[in-house]
């Protein structure tokens, strides 16, 4: 009976590792989905560069926050608004766009304006546009 017991413990202790092994690789290949395969090559476009199409999306939206992208002859443009500001003088910094196993990935941050630029009452809508390659993945804004 002994004998028996021990044997019972092994299959129960194997079974135990055995989907702890699991537990781990599972966690694993999610990681990697996440992990940066390789950083976009990409240029911000000019109001005066863009799409007829992308220009006048842009114009119906920029009043408030917005993100999108918009596909084009084999080019993807990733696109920012930030909204109606009370002044002008503001801009935007990319701070990073690469791709991973599963999606881009896009950072981005609005600078303000300098001292003298907050004292002038004029609106602003300050947006990017940022064109790379094509790439069938999702973007995910952060």
């Amino acid at each position: 009976m002994n004998g028996q017991y021990e044997y019972q413990k092994r299959i129960v202790s194997a079974c135990l590792v055995c989907l702890l092994c699991m537990g781990v690789f599972a966690c694993a290949k999610k990681q990697d989905a996440m992990e940066k395969i390789k950083d976009l090559e990409c240029a911000v476009v000019a109001e005066d560069n863009l799409p007829d199409e992308l220009f006048h999306m842009i114009e119906q939206k920029r009043a408030d926050a917005f993100k999108m992208t918009f596909e084009d002859q084999g080019f993807l443009y990733i696109c920012i608004g930030y909204g109606t500001q009370q002044t002008g003088g503001y801009s935007i910094a990319l701070n990073d766009l690469y791709e991973t196993a599963n999606a881009i990935y896009v950072d981005t941050n609005l600078i303000g304006p300098s001292p003298e630029e907050k004292n002038d009452p004029v609106a602003s809508y300050p947006y990017i546009v940022i064109k790379t390659e094509f790439i069938d993945k999702p973007v995910v804004f952060d």
